[in-house]
């Protein structure tokens, strides 16, 4: 007589080393999330680039590493959280849906720039920042900008004419693209969503600052490392910086 096999059942032992193998697994990911929740949110975090404004430095669409451990100094461009009526349409990124939003906070996609821009800081607390010498070169605390290694070309440094005096805590932005930018220069008469002094808002807090970008990592056909300029290294020392911005829409003695 044929003896019918009978079926092998799984020990208890096996099953407990499936679980015990599971819950490592999910601890295992629930701490590379925080690891790098944690490193987006102190160390750095990838954007995208959303528009023209920052050409030919940096193209739509560019990946871009942004830092968070360094002060910044004149000559850097930063990322930084709307001042208050800055962005347009085209100048802010599109906003992700709550999934996507998920992956970009456990920072595993790249910041949509939704709700950020990016410019060339110029302007540093007490600078004094004027356009233009009889040269037509953008002044910082006297001393010209020669800003040819970066400006778009066939751009000029501005084409309005301005002097002012940055504010204690606040900076003074540019695009590269001086034709396309929404920058410190076209809120110079703007008023604060929250009210204040007429230019206010021509100022970033220093607090809305999220970092300095350091890289371009994508496409890889645009890799570049993104340095201060050398004009910026010899920029005489600003006053104290003065509590409310000084601000004159004239040009300066030439």
């Amino acid at each position: 007589m044929t003896e019918t096999p009978t079926a092998t059942k799984e020990t208890p032992s096996h099953r407990s080393g499936l679980a015990a193998a599971a819950r490592e697994f999910v601890l295992i990911v629930v701490g590379a999330l925080i690891v790098s929740s944690i490193l987006r949110a102190f160390v750095g975090q990838m954007f995208i680039i959303p528009s023209e404004s920052m050409q030919n430095t940096l193209l739509v669409g560019d990946r871009v590493v942004v830092e968070k451990l360094t002060d910044v100094e004149r000559g850097d461009v930063v990322v930084f959280e709307d001042p208050g009526g800055w962005l347009g349409a085209d100048e802010s990124g599109q906003k992700r849906g709550s999934v996507g939003r998920f992956f970009e906070v456990v920072g595993l996609l790249p910041d949509s720039s939704h709700g950020h821009l990016i410019k060339r800081l110029i302007g540093m607390p007490g600078d004094k920042v004027a356009c233009c010498d009889a040269k037509g070169r953008l002044l910082v605390n006297g001393q010209p900008l020669d800003e040819t290694s970066y400006l778009y070309p066939g751009d000029p440094p501005s084409a309005m004419e301005f002097q002012v005096t940055v504010p204690a805590g606040r900076v003074f932005v540019m695009g590269d693209h001086r034709s396309e930018s929404g920058d410190s220069r076209v809120h110079l008469s703007d008023t604060p969503p929250d009210g204040g002094t007429p230019g206010d808002a021509a100022f970033v807090p220093m607090d809305k600052i999220t970092g300095r970008a350091i890289l371009v990592v994508w496409p890889a056909s645009n890799f570049a490392k993104l340095s201060v300029p050398d004009t910026f290294k010899n920029i005489p020392a600003p006053g104290p910086p003065p509590a409310k911005p000084s601000i004159s829409l004239t040009p300066p003695p030439k």
